[in-house]
């Protein structure tokens, strides 16, 4: 088959299902290991036939629910790719929001430090680490997450990426408390949906569980790191957390009751939401 004709066909059959048509190019692409600009070269190409069986494989998965990134087994995050699989959440483009504005606290609020010591709390694929370890030479990384499976990922990333993060397996703080060490910044995007919610079953009946629900309000999880996350900052730290676009008042209720009389600030993305926390701990 002309490959003109095979994405057009199969754009047809996802737009006929209120599926993503842009699936059919990504996936083909990924398969046939090009650039997405290349693809437009190839479009009075005859398919190779092992490639067509593997692009249709490819999208039985996704007819079946399956999400693009776990078929191709990648998301680009950053610029960079990072391998995906169903043991981590796939990164969404609001987390590199999170880095982009923690880059930028960096710049102000630790100009004159040589080094800084960061740790992510809660990984996963590890995207938020070891961006930053990429993107900012001061930084000293240290990454935790409860699930081991969720680590080789994040391990597997970091080698392909060549950053230089220390991982350790543990749930939330525990690992970081049982080390006695002491941050100047500390990121999390713990999960943060309430378990009653209503999501979308691609990402619901795919992604991990324990990477999407944060208990009845979403804030679970927040307040577990709220409660101890003294024990690892220095004395003057930058705390950053991404939130849910809607959970604003219960959050500076929270912030308000764990760390009275210390300045803070939630942060729109660009879409105009409520989606980033951050707080300016200092110990007097």
């Amino acid at each position: 088959m002309i490959l003109r004709d095979l994405i057009r066909q199969s754009e047809a059959m996802l737009d006929e299902k209120d599926k993503d048509c842009n699936v059919a190019k990504v996936l083909f692409y990924h398969l046939a290991n090009k650039e997405p600009h290349q693809l437009y070269l190839m479009m009075d190409e005859e398919v190779d036939e092992t490639l067509f069986q593997q692009f249709q494989a490819g999208m039985e998965r996704y007819m079946n629910g399956e999400p693009i990134q776990y078929i191709n087994g990648k998301e680009n995050f950053f610029s960079r790719d990072f391998i995906v699989n169903e043991n981590v959440l796939i990164p969404r483009y609001e987390t590199e929001e999170l880095v982009e504005n923690i880059l930028y606290k960096i710049d102000d609020y630790f100009e004159d430090y040589e080094s800084i010591d960061l740790c992510d709390v809660g990984t996963g694929s590890g995207a938020i680490a070891i961006t930053l370890a990429l993107e900012e030479p001061k930084l000293k990384v240290i990454a935790t997450d409860i699930s081991q499976e969720a680590l080789e990922v994040a391990k597997e990333n970091a080698k392909a990426l060549g950053a230089h993060v220390t991982f350790y397996q543990g749930d939330m703080l525990q690992p970081l408390i049982e080390r006695q060490q002491k941050f100047d910044i500390f990121v999390s995007n713990p999960p943060y949906i309430p378990q009653n919610q209503d999501i979308e079953s691609v990402v619901k009946d795919n992604e991990p569980h324990v990477a999407l629900f944060g208990g009845n309000d979403g804030l679970y999880f927040y307040r577990k790191i709220f409660q101890n996350v003294q024990k690892v900052l220095k004395n003057r730290a930058l705390l950053a957390f991404e939130m849910g676009f809607d959970q604003r008042e219960i959050m500076c209720e929270a912030v308000e009751h764990y760390f009275p009389d210390i300045p803070y600030e939630i942060i729109k993305d660009i879409n105009g939401k409520d989606r980033m926390l951050f707080i300016y701990y200092h110990l007097s």
